[in-house]
C-alpha cells in the first residue's frame, strides 16, 4: 500500500492508560491485529506509558504513545493528548474504561468528530459502578460519547439505568478467544507442570490473573485450605496451579507456606505459554469480586476447561450454571471450597461441562466474532459499509428487547 492510499485508510487512536499485561489490554492487542489493514489504521495512545506487552502488536504500522501522566490529577497530560490529537488527525478516537473518559473531552477539543468509548470492568474501588463520584463523572462526559461498547450485559444495562445513555447509542460487544491458540489438549501432550506436581489421580485446580484485590487469589488460596480442613482423605489428591504476578502474589504464596500446603500449590508467576498451562488443568477457578468480561475465562472454556467463577459483572454471559461450569458467590471461600470439591470428585461432570464449555466458545466467542462487532460499529460511525462478513450486533439484540 502507498503511503498516500494508507492516508486514505481511517485512523483509529486507542487510548488506555497503560499497555501491560491485562484482559482489557490483549483484547485490544487482539482487536488490532485483527482488523484488516486495508480497512483500519491504528495508533495506541497510553496516558502513562507501554511496556513488553507491546511486543504482542504484529502489525508494523501500529503507532505507540506514551503521554506519562503523574500520580493524581495532571492536567498537563490532557495538553499533550491534544497535540498529539492535532497531529494524528485520527477519524475515531476509541478510549476504555473510567481512567480514560476524560479523554473524551480533550478528543472533542482537538476536533476529533468521532468518538467511542468502552466499559471493560469495574475497579477494587468501585466494584458495582454504585459509587455516586464515578456515576456523575460519566454522566458529565456523556455528551462527549458518540457510541458506548459494553464488553457485559452489566454493564450495558448500567449504562443504560445509571448513566442514562439511550439505547442508540449503547453496543455490546464480547471479547473473543483465538479457538485456535486455546484449544483442549491431544493425547500425550506433555504437562508443563513441575516434574512430581501431579502424579496420576491428582485433580488440578488453576487459575490465571492479575494478582490484585479485585481477583481476590486469597479467597482462593483460603478455599483450597479449606478443603483440606473438610476431605483430608481426598486433600492429598488436589493440586492449585495460580499463574500470574501483581501485589497479592507474595501474601498468597506466603498463606501457602505457612499453611504446609506450599508442595501442592504452585505460583509461577507471568508467563507467556498460557494454552500449555491450561491443558495441564483439570478445572479453572476465577473468584474475583468483581469482573467485565474476562478473557482468562474464555480461554479456559476454549481449552475445554469447567469453570468455577463468580456470579459477579460479566461472568455469568460466559458461564452457564449448570452446563459449562458454575457459578459462585463473590467473597465466600468456604462455599467456593464446595463447589471445588463437587468437580473434584466428578470427573464424568469435568468431561462434560468441559466439551460444553468449548463448544460455546466456539460458536459464540471467538475473535472473528469480536473484530466483526468492532468493524460494524466503527463502520456506522464513518458512514460506509462494514468491511467484513455482516454480523448480527448485540446492539440490536438489546434494543430489541427493550422495545426500542
Amino acid at each position: 500500500m502507498t503511503e498516500s492510499a494508507a492516508r486514505k485508510v481511517p485512523l483509529v487512536a486507542h487510548v488506555i492508560h497503560r499497555l501491560d499485561v491485562g484482559g482489557l489490554e490483549n483484547g485490544l492487542v487482539n482487536l488490532v491485529n485483527r482488523l484488516p489493514p486495508e480497512s483500519y489504521r491504528h495508533a495506541i495512545i497510553c496516558m502513562t506509558d507501554y511496556t513488553t506487552f507491546s511486543r504482542r502488536i504484529r502489525r508494523g504500522d501500529v503507532t505507540l504513545h506514551a503521554l506519562h501522566k503523574r500520580e493524581g490529577n495532571d492536567l498537563r497530560v490532557h495538553g499533550r493528548l491534544w497535540k498529539l490529537l492535532r497531529q494524528l488527525k485520527p477519524d475515531i478516537v476509541h478510549t476504555r474504561n473510567l481512567a480514560t473518559l476524560e479523554a473524551q473531552a480533550t478528543a472533542a477539543m482537538a476536533g476529533v468528530r468521532l468518538r467511542v468509548h468502552g466499559e471493560h470492568g469495574w475497579d477494587i474501588g468501585d466494584l458495582d459502578g454504585s459509587r455516586s463520584r464515578n456515576r456523575q463523572l460519566r454522566r458529565l462526559f456523556r455528551p462527549f460519547v458518540s457510541q458506548y461498547i459494553a464488553l457485559s450485559r452489566h454493564q450495558l444495562d448500567y449504562l443504560s439505568a445509571a448513566v442514562g445513555v439511550g439505547p442508540e447509542r449503547l453496543n455490546h460487544v464480547c471479547n473473543g478467544v483465538d479457538i485456535e491458540r486455546f484449544k483442549p489438549p491431544e493425547a500425550g501432550t506433555p504437562s508443563l507442570l513441575p516434574l512430581g506436581f501431579a502424579p496420576p489421580g491428582s485433580v488440578v485446580f488453576g487459575s490465571v490473573m492479575r494478582m490484585q484485590p479485585v481477583k481476590a487469589p486469597l479467597d482462593l488460596a483460603r478455599a483450597f485450605l479449606t478443603l483440606r480442613e473438610r476431605q483430608p482423605e481426598w486433600f492429598p489428591k488436589l493440586r492449585l496451579v495460580m499463574v500470574g504476578d501483581g501485589p497479592s502474589r507474595a501474601a498468597v504464596g506466603q498463606l501457602l507456606e505457612d499453611s504446609g500446603v506450599a508442595g501442592q500449590a504452585w505460583l509461577p508467576g507471568a508467563r507467556d505459554d498460557i494454552p500449555a498451562l491450561m491443558s495441564a488443568m483439570d478445572v479453572f477457578v476465577l473468584p474475583s469480586l468483581a469482573e467485565g468480561i474476562c478473557n482468562t475465562v474464555l480461554e479456559a472454556m476454549a481449552c475445554g476447561l469447567p469453570v468455577i467463577a463468580t456470579n459477579v459483572g460479566g461472568n455469568p454471559d460466559l458461564v452457564r450454571d449448570g452446563e459449562t461450569g458454575a457459578l459462585v458467590p463473590p467473597g465466600l471461600p468456604d462455599v467456593l471450597a464446595s463447589w471445588m470439591m463437587k468437580y473434584a470428585e466428578d470427573p464424568v461432570r469435568r468431561r462434560k461441562e468441559g466439551r460444553a464449555a468449548r463448544a460455546r466458545a466456539e460458536i459464540e466467542f471467538s475473535i472473528d466474532t469480536m473484530v466483526n462487532g468492532y468493524m460494524k460499529i466503527y463502520a456506522r460511525l464513518l458512514g460506509a459499509a462494514p468491511g467484513g462478513p455482516a454480523c448480527v450486533g448485540r446492539a440490536e439484540i438489546y434494543r430489541e428487547e427493550r422495545g426500542a
